[in-house]
């Protein structure tokens, strides 16, 4: 018999993860399947379906299609499909149906849950990544809630500088948070008791308010402990308080980081926030592929991987610019430096190029422009020899079209979404991207929350973002699974960046508009979209579960890159991986293009 026990056993044992079985537990799972025929054409199974197993195709050829008819995946031999709708409800999340006669194999829904309890083989791979979720964190990655000290002691704006001295040394604790109409207004710390009572002779019996550091930086419980690290070393300071709300909600301090291992990405932050010139900076960031390797090496997130490496140029564009001011003199009027791009994602790897701009005070004058040009090019330069290079299409804040008055500003915001052209679109999902990195934060804040709110309620403005977003496929085809590049130096290579990461990228942009969320980090966007309900709880847990496959095997394929001496790029043959990594890839390629026709359809995206 064609499909006899011996002739499965010897199929299975060329498919993955069945080939890692022991022989009497292999039998005994080839003894599980049952063999069924489809003629071309026929429907294996209907979205929305109960699911009868997982099937496996032994010959022929069957095609995944989403609810809308899209086809998504063409499979041959050895490719399994139905383990999604299994590991989540049992009900079909696709439609798959036979393109030429066929001989599937199908594993009942009991034996399929058995192989998952039983062996983690089985686990890993249908799970599709999402093990990672259980790795155990290290203070880089810890939420700023999980480090602060909560209950933070305040006291009222008129206390007097002898109650509040009483009142952390009764409570031995080295700050106080001080609060105006039950709002943070400022912290005080033994320092400021020390520098600021003590030795300049102030009256004890004065306002606390008069040595207090009014405003200080602050994070929000979110923030990860690399976040509170890099600010602490960059502004020499000890004390961090952490905000919601305008409430005070916690503290941390320098000791609650003596946990703390990994300390070679806040070594960088240390080394280009006191560098004395450009060639120091150039010193720093030629280190930063071997902190790819590093950081990549011992399992961090993706997400914690590039938020460090994007820390470290924050803090080269902020010493950039402080250097610029030494050298030019002080700002004729307030300024802004925005990052946008990957930079102001905060997903930068170990290649970027740079994507910046100014917002200018509106009592900027045409005298003051050539100060800000100089800033301009000096900072460009220096991000350039730091190897942040130039912008191929000229975003820059060099660029006098980008170092504009706050009011131009909001000009070409409203612009672009009064009129949706195509160079419209392109800017406005460059600009939709914007973080401030130094200067007057005010200048922004309004010009974001407006925008985004004139933008979400013009129908149009946001079809046709959706329609833009869609132009970036994931590179799934026909044939073994991907589309590959069909000519030129990267020939049968796929485009982690503009196929994998970029239309997730797009995805969380569009979301942030329909929903009005002011985040800009695509993850960050994503988890903020499932939460306001603008894409369901299982369709969000698949995108980030994608999106952390993709942007993961992006960075891994950068650190091969870095270890065999070569200068880290997006093009990864798939020839590369295991049967393993490129069933997993394709799948989470399957999910993106899955959401991507349901936003689609869902907004009436115009083509």
């Amino acid at each position: 018999m064609d499909d006899g026990l011996a002739t499965i056993i010897a199929f299975l044992e060329t498919v993955h993860p069945y080939d890692g079985l022991p022989q009497d537990e292999l039998a005994r799972v080839a003894g599980s399947f049952s063999r069924r025929e489809f003629a071309a054409g026929e429907e294996v199974y209907h979205a929305g379906e109960p699911l009868k197993g997982l099937y496996l195709v032994k010959r022929g050829a069957v095609e995944v299609l989403e609810p809308s008819g899209n086809i998504v995946s063409l499979l041959g031999p050895r490719n399994s499909f139905g383990e999604r709708g299994l590991m989540r409800n049992g009900l079909a999340v696709t439609t798959a149906r036979t393109t030429q006669p066929s001989v599937l194999l199908m594993l009942p829904v009991a034996e399929f849950r058995r192989l998952i309890a039983d062996h983690a083989a089985f686990e890993r791979f249908f799970q599709r990544g999402r093990g990672a979720e259980h790795r155990e964190a290290d203070l880089t990655s810890q939420k700023v809630e999980r480090l602060m000290a909560s209950d933070p002691i305040t006291v009222p704006a008129e206390t007097t500088i002898r109650a509040a001295a009483e009142r952390m040394r009764d409570r031995a604790v080295s700050s106080l948070g001080v609060t105006e109409d039950g709002r943070f207004a400022g912290l005080v710390t033994t320092g400021d008791m020390t520098a600021k009572v003590l030795a300049e002779g102030l009256s004890p019996d004065r306002p606390v308010t008069e040595v207090m550091t009014r405003d200080p930086v602050s994070l929000p419980p979110s923030a990860l402990g690399s976040d509170v690290l890099h600010i602490m070393l960059e502004r020499r300071i000890g004390h961090l308080p952490v905000v919601e709300n305008g409430t005070l909600v916690g503290m941390v301090t320098q000791t609650d980081l003596t946990r703390f291992q990994a300390v070679s990405s806040a070594q960088f932050v240390r080394d280009a926030a006191t560098a004395d010139g450009v060639e120091d900076l150039v010193r720093v960031t030629a280190r930063i592929p071997r902190l790819l390797l590093q950081l990549v090496g011992a399992h961090n997130a993706h997400e914690v991987v590039t938020r460090l490496i994007t820390d470290i140029a924050d803090t080269v564009t902020r010493r950039l610019l402080w250097l610029a001011e030494q050298r030019l003199g002080p700002p004729p009027v307030p300024y802004l430096w925005l990052a946008c791009g990957s930079q102001g994602r905060q997903e930068q790897t170990g290649l970027s190029d740079q994507d910046n701009c100014l917002i200018l005070s509106d009592a900027v004058t045409g005298a003051d422009m050539p100060w800000f040009a100089a800033l301009a090019k000096f900072v460009s330069d220096g991000l350039d020899a730091c190897g942040y290079v130039y912008c191929p299409g000229d975003m820059m804040a060099t660029n006098p079209r980008w170092c504009q008055p706050l009011r131009v500003w909001r000009d070409y915001f409203a612009s672009w979404v009064a009129t949706p052209d195509p160079m419209a679109q392109m800017l406005a999902s460059v600009m939709f991207d914007l973080r401030p990195i130094g200067g007057d934060p005010s200048l922004f804040r309004a010009l974001q929350e407006d925008t985004l709110d004139m933008a979400a309620r013009n129908s149009i403005f946001v079809a046709h973002m959706i329609a833009n977003s869609l132009k970036h496929a994931p590179p799934l085809g026909l044939l073994r699974g991907f589309a590959t590049i069909r000519s030129g130096e990267h020939k049968h290579q796929i485009d982690l960046k503009h196929n994998g990461v970029v239309p997730v990228t797009d995805l969380g942009r569009v979301y942030a508009l329909i929903g009005r969320l002011p985040a800009v980090n695509t993850r960050a966007r994503l988890e903020a979209a499932a939460d306001a309900g603008i894409i369901s709880p299982s369709g969000a847990r698949d995108l980030l579960d994608a999106y952390d496959l993709i942007a993961r095997t992006r960075l891994e394929h950068q650190a091969r890159q870095v270890r065999a001496g070569h200068r880290p790029d997006n093009f990864l043959p798939p020839s590369d991986l295991s049967d393993f990594e490129r069933s997993h890839l394709r799948d989470a390629f399957v999910v993106v293009r899955t959401m991507q026709s349901a936003v689609g359809q869902s907004r009436g995206a115009r083509s």
